[in-house]
């Protein structure tokens, strides 16, 4: 774990360095000319764990049946469930068919990380779940989601600003009220945020042993922590952007990297 200074830039030989393993998972995409079929994690995440968690970062392809999810979980130290632009698929929580036109689905990310957060949590492991990685965490542990909640009644439209310059697409959106001496308030140090939003899919819902602990203005649930006595946190927004200007951002990261070094 780093102190805190003023400003957020590190250079990476000022981090203490751990052997801890941290697991990133990843989603199937196509890239290059011909489309060849990749599994992949934005180095956002990488830079997080090596920026401010200081561990080993390890990257958990999307390979769905095949994927040994025993063997990760007892080799990992922490488990980041990152977002993507896919959608966590119907079948696994009994939404109806999603519309052709929306994001895709990843089934096979889904027949990984699904197992694997029910497996972390069972044994305590530190869980850091991210946009579409809070909606995983919901659907393993027994919840539902909204596909669009875009086109519910009342609701602000979530979804990706189709804008190519990143600072727009990526910055602040919305505010976010936090549960008055929750978790994450005391985390982030504030009840109020402005976050990012992209996302189209939301908790319907919630999963039992998960405790709301923020909400939008439209009372959409942005953030999720376990009841039980592991680290288990769910932000909706995207805390990997801004991690190195943004002081609540960074204190997210921080926190998990607490409770991974702290874990035996």
């Amino acid at each position: 774990m780093l102190t805190r200074r003023s400003g957020f830039a590190r250079k990476s030989s000022m981090i203490s360095r751990s052997s801890k393993l941290i697991g990133i998972s990843c989603c199937r995409k196509l890239f290059g000319v011909f489309g060849m079929l990749n599994h992949a994690a934005s180095d956002t995440y990488v830079r997080a764990v090596d920026l401010v968690i200081g561990g080993v970062p390890v990257l958990i392809p999307a390979n769905g049946d095949r994927s040994h999810v025993n063997t990760l979980l007892d080799r990992l130290d922490g488990l980041i469930l990152t977002g993507s632009r896919s959608n966590v698929a119907a079948v696994f929580y009994g939404g109806p068919p999603q519309p052709p036109d929306d994001a895709p689905e990843d089934p096979e990310r889904d027949r990984v990380t699904l197992p694997l957060v029910r497996g972390a949590v069972a044994r305590g492991l530190p869980v850091l779940a991210i946009c579409r990685g809070l909606q995983e965490l919901n659907v393993a542990l027994g919840g539902t989601l909204h596909q669009r909640l875009q086109d519910l009644p009342g609701r602000i439209d979530h979804s990706t600003p189709m804008q190519p310059h990143a600072p727009v697409r990526t910055g602040k959106a919305h505010h976010v009220t936090l549960r008055s001496g929750g978790r994450l308030a005391r985390i982030v140090e504030s009840n109020l945020l402005s976050v990012n939003s992209l996302h189209n899919q939301g908790i319907d819902r919630l999963a039992p042993g998960l405790l709301v602990e923020a909400r939008a203005t439209d009372g959409t649930i942005e953030a999720v922590t376990g009841t039980g006595p592991g680290y288990l946190v769910g932000v909706q927004w995207h805390p990997e952007y801004d991690f190195e200007h943004d002081a609540a951002s960074r204190r997210i990261f921080e926190s998990f990297g607490a409770a991974v070094n702290k874990a035996v």
